[in-house]
């Protein structure tokens, strides 16, 4: 299976998935921490997954969302986009509505 089939399966099967550096207990950057916090204020049930893990992995879903930055946050298969415009959607209650009338909070 390819990277992408990976990237693509795991989006599939989890309804919110977090491309992150590190955990979600254990985040190794302000960025991925800062979108994790959100996600836990929210109590949103996520996938975390880990890209300093392998190299591969951090490539693909740059390449696969042809977005340059991680974190990359997903939702219901949609790529809802970084840190900047995930702090944006919660400070403007967009992100909660987006939870909220996809059933997941």
């Amino acid at each position: 299976m390819s990277i992408k089939d990976e990237i693509k399966k795991t989006i599939e099967t989890n309804d919110t998935c977090l491309f992150m550096k590190g955990t979600p207990d254990s985040p190794q950057c302000g960025f991925s921490m800062a979108v994790s916090n959100l996600l836990k204020h929210l109590n949103v049930n996520f996938k975390g997954i880990n890209v300093l893990e392998s190299e591969e992995l951090r490539q693909g879903i740059k390449d696969y969302s042809d977005w340059p930055t991680i974190p990359q946050l997903y939702v219901k298969g949609e790529f809802i986009g970084g840190c900047d415009i995930v702090k944006e959607m919660f400070e403007k209650g967009e992100l909660k509505k987006l939870f909220e009338k996809n059933k997941l909070i």
